[in-house]
């Protein structure tokens, strides 16, 4: 019985580095990025994928309980609320931007914009 114990902690201990990893990816890509636009990228998706391996990660070391139940819910709100939020100050900054144009291809036809 412990062996399965201790495989089962190796195996989250696995998944929670993966997850810290996509977070060390997310702040390379913040830095590296000159836009905010490709920053909000960056942030969005190495929030999304860190946050829910690394809760997963959690969830393997805890084992089937109510915890791990309360941590899976964690999981679904953030895997909805982080890319909608992302996408929001992104729309946001898309309609705010005077220089937009400058450093991103706007391929919008005319009818579009007049709705």
């Amino acid at each position: 019985m412990e062996m399965w114990t201790n495989i089962r902690i190796g195996l989250g201990l696995l998944v929670l580095i993966i997850g810290i990893l996509f977070f060390l990816l997310e702040i390379i890509g913040i830095i590296k990025y000159k836009f905010l636009l490709n920053r909000m990228h960056a942030a969005g998706m190495g929030d999304t994928m860190g946050i829910c391996l690394s809760l997963f990660g959690l969830m393997i070391i805890n084992g089937l309980d109510f915890t791990t139940a309360k941590l899976f819910m964690v999981i679904l709100f953030l895997w909805f609320a982080s890319p909608t939020a992302s996408h929001l100050i992104s729309r946001l900054e898309a309609a705010t931007d005077e220089e937009l144009g400058r450093h991103v291809r706007i391929d919008i036809e005319k009818e579009e914009l007049e709705k």
